[in-house]
């Protein structure tokens, strides 16, 4: 049994989760949520861990609590992902979006194939300012379909989890959100559906406290 398992364990009823968690991020993003902070702080751990160990995979962790505005979203960000400068903006040639892109290669080492961005306490931006964290959702997702769908580059697959409490459950269930639409300014067509012609972001949610229940 690994040192994962016998972690996980000692907080949640269900063995070996996570790889059965990793394989519902393979066609969406993830939103996961519960009441009790410490099952989502142990989640993450877990998740985490786990998904350090896959080859040609990165795992970038943003701790949520510190999150409260572009800038500090931006300076956990650029501390992530190696790359150009980045500006405190979203779009552009140096925003948000530039660096979501960006792949930093080591020499004589393949290239990730897998970019896993972990969102831990995504509710408090979201609680803040529901549209700047909208508006950050749909970078992650709009460049994860890009490369997906949209890009001749060799393919980095993004995937975003979400971990919060019942509010962000709720912005993932709402239509406007960007958990189920694209952002559009009032009037426009949505951007990412025209680059990808993917109708919408998908996530999928999940209740952390399952895991907990025999």
């Amino acid at each position: 049994m690994s040192a994962i398992t016998r972690h996980s364990d000692l907080l949640f009823a269900v063995a070996d989760w996570e790889p059965s968690v990793t394989q519902l991020m393979d066609e969406s993003h993830l939103v996961a949520w519960s009441e009790s902070a410490h099952r989502r702080c142990q989640f993450a751990a877990a998740l985490g861990q786990f998904l350090g160990t896959m080859r040609d995979t990165e795992v970038c962790v943003l701790m949520g609590e510190h999150i409260t505005d572009l800038e500090s979203f931006a300076s956990q960000l650029e501390r992530l992902i190696p790359g150009p400068s980045l500006e405190r903006k979203i779009d552009g040639a140096k925003g948000i979006t530039s660096l979501l892109r960006h792949r930093h290669t080591l020499r004589g080492r393949p290239a990730a194939k897998h970019r896993f961005y972990i969102w831990n306490d995504a509710d408090v931006l979201l609680k803040k300012n529901h549209r700047l964290f909208g508006r950050l959702v749909d970078a992650i997702a709009g460049v994860a379909a890009e490369a997906e769908y949209a890009s001749d580059d060799l393919l980095l697959l993004h995937r975003l989890a979400l971990l919060g409490g019942p509010a962000l459950d709720m912005y993932a269930e709402d239509p406007g959100g960007q958990c189920r639409a694209w952002f559009c300014e009032q009037g426009a067509d949505p951007f990412w559906r025209i680059v990808t012609g993917i109708e919408a972001p998908a996530f999928l949610r999940y209740q952390i406290d399952l895991l907990a229940r025999e």
